[in-house]
């Protein structure tokens, strides 16, 4: 029975990030056929992880306090299914803003309850990693079909689609009740205790983010690439992480805090070869790098929250606060663009994410817990 749950919750992840893989990467180039100005598709772009951040808090706290898991996952499936299906409606900026917020609030729904169910599902935690993994699987296969379509209205109903037959295999998986976590001031709580991680963890992305703002862009106008190259490109990226986080089930025996702080430092070389790039193709061994280190601080920083911590309140705050950065990054990087242009967004990616490894050194191994 918990071998088959384990490959229903791996199914229902794989849709659940196809769906948000299709569209996050072409964005920047979506949002460009809505407006000409950088900035403009900097605020677009952020606003999604802006509406995400309220969610997940909100949302992973409510799962916590009630025990319920399986009627935010399937509510999210089919709220995504709906709001991401609503963006092909999008004819102008005024109408993509509108359509990325409503898709960051039914996404925040479900992604905090859906890495609770799978950690509490698996009775051997050391494969719960490989369940995880689904994850990245999921985001190479949306870029993957992305590529495939190759046309930047479609994939909005594609995208909803992979909701559907999320919604569709979430309906196999048994409704389980966990502990009410119901004790006051829980979030600050967690908040407080793990301070440098997750102040770590927002400063590595903020940096990220900015990247990813203006990489696709850099691939199409400077770096000679067609829109299926970038597809190609993430590929790499998402296909490592995939490796990674399904070895760290059975073959990666380190501390979860320790592949954290890997995860962290190792991001700095990614951006720092990303310099040198002259053709679309030479930022594949990059972009691979960084699926693996993204694969060691999304385990090891997930896995220690919520051994130490309430699952779904713990692991909300760390996807909020990637959402935090998501929104920040995009308008940093939108702003130092405009005026300075692409290559200067790597510079500040790099000496940023310097600032986040030193911070996470300060992240305690002592356990956390806070109840």
């Amino acid at each position: 029975m918990g071998h088959s749950v384990n490959n229903y919750i791996r199914c229902a992840t794989f849709f659940q990030n196809s769906g948000l893989g299709m569209i996050f990467v072409f964005m920047p180039i979506i949002a460009k056929e809505a407006t000409t100005s950088i900035f403009e598709i900097g605020i677009i772009i952020a606003s999604f992880s802006f509406a995400q951040i309220l969610s997940e808090l909100y949302f992973g706290r409510i799962s916590d306090r009630y025990g319920q898991r399986l009627l935010f996952i399937r509510a999210g499936f089919v709220a995504c299914a709906i709001t991401f299906g609503l963006h092909y409606l999008a004819e102008d900026s005024t109408t993509l803003l509108i359509a990325r917020v409503g898709a960051g609030i039914t996404y925040g729904i479900m992604t905090p309850a859906m890495l609770a169910y799978a950690y509490e599902a698996g009775r051997e935690k050391k494969k719960v990693a490989s369940v995880v993994s689904f994850h990245a699987l999921g985001w190479l296969a949306g870029i993957a079909a992305a590529g495939i379509t190759n046309d930047t209205k479609l994939i909005f109903l594609v995208a909803a689609c992979m909701f559907v037959a999320g919604f569709a295999v979430s309906t196999r998986l048994p409704d389980t009740r966990t502990i009410q976590e119901r004790a006051p001031g829980t979030t600050k709580g967690i908040i407080s205790k793990n301070r440098y991680l997750f102040l770590a963890l927002l400063l590595r992305h903020i940096g990220a983010a900015s990247v990813w703002t203006i990489l696709p862009l850099m691939i199409i106008e400077h770096l000679g690439g067609e829109l299926y190259h970038i597809s190609i490109v993430y590929v790499s990226n998402t296909l490592t992480a995939f490796v990674v986080m399904t070895l760290m089930a059975s073959r990666i025996h380190i501390p979860h805090i320790t592949k954290f702080k890997i995860g962290i430092g190792m991001t700095v070389f990614v951006f720092v070869g990303l310099l040198f790039v002259t053709e679309w193709w030479q930022a594949m061994p990059f972009m691979a790098l960084v699926g693996g280190t993204w694969a060691f601080l999304y385990i090891g920083g997930n896995f220690h929250l919520m051994e130490n911590n309430p699952k779904s309140t713990s692991t909300g705050i760390f996807s909020s606060t990637i959402s935090i950065a998501t929104v920040i990054g995009p308008i940093i990087s939108g702003s130092i663009a405009f005026v300075y242009g692409y290559s200067t967004v790597l510079y500040f990616a790099i000496a940023i994410i310097i600032v986040a490894f030193i911070v996470s050194l300060w992240a305690p191994y002592k356990k956390t817990i806070t109840r």
